[in-house]
């Protein structure tokens, strides 16, 4: 909208004055358009138009006008709705009069086209035409938009009270400076309902927060000293992709930069839970004064309070209230024994969680009294004392006395449970590890009882359907009790089975993801554990992203234990895992422990597939010194066993980092040995793939014509084998190519039709979109249309803003260009 609010404004409440007059008018059924198009981008706007409801209630001026507020405020903040309400009021909205456009001057000649004529681009056919005529092309296909991410956790039927805590926050809120972005800090002794409290706060808040909530486990309060506090590169890496980022920059301070462009002016919010220190926080917070971050930790963070952070600490339940928790297991036996209610609670410290366990214990024993309930939380050495220290020991004498009532499957199931290297369980790994040989018979129903005795106790939540974990601070105590009583035979099996469970599942989903990468030879024995079942790609990636800290805690159980084989074929059969969803760090972690346990085990095969598919973890971490080391191992291997296919892959990847490090003859060279290999053992799709890299090694050296060949083959065979992603690449490529070579016309054909190909399907990448309409913008500066340029070039910038702000600043440097 190039007019003035205001102006936008006037005109709107016109238009719709206009229309609402007609319901059955195309306006009127475009205006609907318009108003789903902003609340997607805004969720306040649906109330306008309900879904179900034909004909919203617009006949009062007041509520056009609120309407045209809204719609005017949503355009201001999201391009497809600008877009939508430009063109709604193009077609629909009051047109200006004006004044009549004189004849021809006496003697002058009309405007007359002969039978003879012919005509190229936009025309009119018209007597005369007299005044200025113009020409707009017609708006690009807007992109689709990418989910709003709803990561919260799930808000509990049983929350209590909480109404002075909530009232402080809102005030903080209030508050807060509207030119700063706002972080709260809520701190607390561990139990003490920080996150759930939280997360109530934000779905109270959520129509504040259109753009969406994203939320991470910093893992802080785990006393687990394996997997320690999450970092904050692994963090930004989740909430980047949640927000549609496809290619992830590798460092910490650069995935910073770019989380912070990606949420400047987003009003999004943002839970960090479990925080461990303010220095695991500050890369995490956003750039938008719009938006909120609340972080809750044990610790106060005050290193935060620097940036600008508020910090509420949050206090035990208040007594009447914490008792109201126990009676929801205790029933009438808390209220004939208020006494003994109130010491329980007391014993608890008021703590949420410790009470709801004391409440869950209640109701599993119902013969129980009260006072024998407070009788036992009050043994042990200095309970009272301990509180001070975290409250770490009523903790425990809640978890004890959670365990001692369990039945002997769930105690067992539970034991098994905190042996394993995961924070992730489902139903058919659980029923892998409660149920021994010997009682295998119904094994997943039994462990399904079993599961739903450790959620009735308070000791696991249900996260999905059949997936659970364990609440916050459980998983230590129950790792202690499967330490202290599993025998070592017994948690190596627990633990082996862990792993099978692992590696079949992988192999399911490396099946439908990436069938082509499976090692021939190397299939899983019969009579593996089963596999959780995976009903298609969407369900695949999710399972792998889902179970990534425990496959990885898998490879690094498999390193220590020596179990060699399973940990490099694990590490193998994560790879659509490591190639569709670029976890850098863990691809690199792994592929190390894999490359040794291969290297261990003897197995060749395995330690090249480690060495090629490690290399292109490190490449894409920027690590191309230590890639290259690898694809040289590599490729001594490959010579040495006659593996003409091995050969080849070492050899591209060694030609890849040669051009990404400007080495263009060594690249050539590298890529031309690896094409004879691949064509000598039929390997159509290899061959074409090489052939894109001679054509970008060509053009990187200025040899246009060369480039044009190359990639013009790679594009057919490409297209032949059905490979749409690559393809669309290669035809983008080619038509940059022919841009820079001078063929203009041609080139620009190419791009236009790569465009719309990346924005949607199978073909669809944010990235080459970007770089597709920049090279567009090079095109139509070519051509002397520099308005033409501009708008591709600040299009492509908007994209790589999101993708890479160094990008995106070279870009701004070209539009601030005369």
């Amino acid at each position: 909208m190039g007019a003035s609010p205001s102006d936008t404004l006037k005109a709107l409440l016109s238009a719709l004055a206009a229309c609402s007059a007609d319901p059955e008018s195309p306006a009127w059924r475009d205006l609907a358009h318009v108003v789903d198009t902003a609340a997607r981008a805004d969720a306040a706007v649906a109330r306008f138009w309900p879904p179900g409801r034909a004909e919203p209630r617009l006949a009062e001026p007041a509520a056009r006008q609120e309407l045209a507020q809204e719609l005017t405020a949503a355009a201001l903040r999201d391009a497809v709705t600008r877009s939508a309400l430009t063109d709604w009021l193009r077609r629909h909205g009051p047109t200006p009069p004006r004044p009549a456009a004189p004849g021809p001057a006496p003697g002058t000649t009309a405007n007359v086209i002969g039978g003879s004529a012919v005509l190229h681009g936009p025309s009119v056919q018209a007597r005369d035409i007299h005044g200025g005529l113009h020409f707009h092309p017609p708006a690009e296909t807007p992109r689709p938009r990418p989910p709003v991410p709803r990561q919260l956790p799930p808000v509990t039927a049983r929350f209590m009270d909480r109404e002075a805590d909530r009232r402080t926050l809102d005030a903080l809120r209030a508050r807060h400076p509207a030119h700063a972005p706002q972080v709260v800090v809520v701190s607390g002794l561990a139990g003490v309902g920080k996150t759930t409290f939280a997360c109530h706060w934000l779905h109270e808040h959520a129509d504040s927060f259109p753009d969406g909530q994203l939320y991470a486990d910093l893992a802080g309060g785990s006393a687990d000293g394996e997997s320690g506090p999450a970092s904050p590169a692994t963090v930004l890496e989740a909430f980047l992709i949640a927000l549609g980022v496809p290619s992830v920059p590798a460092g910490t301070a650069q995935r910073s930069a770019l989380w912070r462009s990606m949420t400047s002016g987003l009003r999004l919010a943002v839970l960090l839970d479990n925080a461990f220190t303010a220095a695991q926080v500050r890369p995490l917070l956003s750039g938008s004064p719009t938006g909120i971050t609340v972080v809750t930790s044990r610790n106060t963070l005050t290193g935060l309070r620097v940036d600008g952070a508020s910090v509420h600490r949050l206090e035990g339940l208040p007594a009447e209230s914490a008792v109201a928790l126990l009676a929801v297991g205790g029933g009438a036996r808390v209220a004939r024994e208020p006494a003994a209610a109130h010491e329980v609670v007391r014993l608890c410290g008021g703590l949420p969680l410790t009470v709801g366990l004391a409440s869950a214990q209640l109701a599993i024993r119902p013969h129980h009294s009260v006072s024998a309930l407070a009788d036992s939380l009050s043994r042990g050495q200095g309970v009272v004392d301990l509180l001070r220290v975290d409250g770490e020991a009523v903790m425990r004498t809640a978890l004890d006395m959670a365990y001692d009532v369990l039945p002997e499957a769930g105690a067992r199931l539970y034991r098994r449970m905190g042996l394993l290297p995961t924070d992730r369980h489902d139903l058919r790994m659980l029923t892998a590890i409660a149920v021994d040989a010997e009682r295998a018979q119904d094994a997943e129903h039994v462990t399904a009882i079993a599961v739903h005795a450790l959620v009735e106790a308070n000791l696991v939540e249900e996260t999905g359907p059949d997936t659970y974990r364990f609440h916050d601070l459980v998983q230590p105590h129950a790792r202690r009790l499967g330490e202290e009583k599993e025998e070592a035979g017994r948690r190596a099996y627990v633990l082996r089975r862990f792993v099978d469970w692992c590696l079949s599942t992988a192999a399911s989903a490396e099946e439908i993801l990436t069938p082509s990468h499976r090692l021939p030879g190397h299939d899983l024995p019969a009579g593996s554990v089963k596999p959780t079942p995976l009903g298609g790609p969407d369900e695949a990636l999710a399972w792998l992203d889902t179970h990534r800290n425990g496959l990885l805690g898998a490879v690094r159980h498999c390193a220590r234990a020596g179990w060699h084989t399973r940990c490099w074929r694990l590490t193998d059969l994560m790879w659509p895992l490591f190639v569709r969803l670029r976890p850098s760090q863990m691809w690199t972690e792994a592929h190390h422990l894999g490359l040794e346990a291969a290297r261990r085990s003897g197995s060749r095969p395995g330690e090249g597939r480690m060495l090629t598919s490690g290399a292109i973890g490190l490449r894409n971490a920027g690590r191309y010194a230590e890639a290259a080391d690898w694809y040289r191992q590599a490729l001594e291997m490959a010579t040495a066993d006659g593996d003409a296919r091995q050969r080849a892959q070492a050899l591209s990847g060694l030609g890849h980092i040669s051009l990404l490090t400007d080495r263009l003859d060594e690249a050539r060279g590298h890529f031309e040995e690896a094409l004879r290999l691949r064509e000598s053992v039929g390997y159509r799709r290899g061959a074409a793939l090489t052939r894109r890299r001679l054509g970008e090694t060509a053009l990187a050296a200025g040899d246009l014509a060369t480039a044009a060949a190359q990639l013009r083959r790679a594009e057919a065979e490409l297209d032949a084998l059905g490979e749409t992603y690559e393809a669309t690449r290669v035809l983008a490529l080619l038509g940059h190519v022919l841009v820079r070579a001078g063929d203009l016309e041609g080139g620009t054909r190419r791009l236009r039709e790569a465009l719309p190909r990346f924005r949607a399907g199978s073909a669809r990448s944010e990235h080459w979109e970007a770089r597709c309409l920049e090279w567009l913008g090079l095109a139509a500066e070519s051509r002397g249309e520099a308005e033409a340029a501009a708008g591709h070039y600040a299009a492509a910038r908007d994209l790589f803003r999101r993708l890479s702000p160094e990008d995106a600043d070279r870009l701004d440097s070209r539009l601030r260009q005369p």
